[in-house]
């Protein structure tokens, strides 16, 4: 069992060296990532937690939470190589599911929108990446491999691979809209990630592009047929009179 944990929180460290390039040592990790701290003190609380020493893990949990400025509940549930990125103000709720691989910014909260007992956050799969400042509420389900970009509000259950962005988060990239490797965890402007409230004015100016185009044809077209119109008139008078 001592393995077991030492193995884990290895891996811990190697996610760090992995998904930082600024960790240049497994002791700089150990010693100088407030992320990591995190990370193990969560591990104890949980182990704690999982005894039933609920109290006693809720306390080392604090001390967590104040040395580093990041609060995971106890009773969360966290996998394998969980990576913090700076991580100040990140709040993980009690409920919480992550599993393996996943990685999280500064500012990141994991939330419940209900007072009642039982599932209320969360359940994040392998591998997403949720961006700086993002909310994530509620007991919906982030598939595996999605992206949250910064400052996103996510209410809906997330599909496998998909890219979300605003407020409420919207769906920009996904499995039916092409697969993508970009990702902007700071919500820096791309491309490639468009803001879907900004995409939608757009389109609706667009549209009315169109339409001011359209307007102004069959205006030219009116002015062309009236000269038309004012001819056929005075040959009918002229046929009237020869006729009289």
């Amino acid at each position: 069992m001592t393995l077991g944990i030492f193995t884990r929180l290895t891996e811990d460290i190697d996610s760090f060296i992995t998904r930082d390039p600024a960790a240049r040592s497994r002791v700089e990790v150990l010693l100088c990532y407030p992320g990591y701290h995190s990370v193990l003190f969560y591990r104890l609380a949980n182990a704690l937690w999982r005894r039933r020493l609920k109290l006693l893990g809720r306390f080392i949990s604090n001390i967590g939470k104040i040395l580093t400025g990041i609060e995971i509940h106890p009773g969360a549930t966290i996998g394998r190589r969980f990576f913090i990125d700076h991580g100040n103000g990140i709040v993980i709720g009690e409920t919480s599911e992550i599993a393996d691989d996943v990685t999280l910014y500064q500012g990141v909260t994991l939330g419940g929108t209900s007072l009642e007992k039982g599932k209320r956050h969360p359940t994040l799969k392998n591998d997403v990446i949720v961006g700086a400042g993002a909310q994530v509420l509620g007991p919906i389900i982030v598939g595996d491999g999605a992206r949250i970009g910064a400052n996103a509000v996510v209410l809906k259950d997330v599909p496998k691979g998909a890219t979300m962005v605003g407020i409420p988060a919207k769906m920009v990239m996904g499995r039916d809209k092409g697969l993508t490797e970009e990702f902007t965890a700071y919500g820096t402007p791309t491309e490639d990630l468009p803001d879907p409230i900004l995409r939608s004015f757009e389109s609706l100016r667009a549209q009315l592009n169109v339409l001011a185009k359209r307007v102004k044809d069959l205006e030219v077209e009116l002015e062309e047929a009236k000269p038309m119109a004012g001819s056929d008139v005075a040959n009918d008078k002229g046929l009237s009179s020869s006729g009289g």
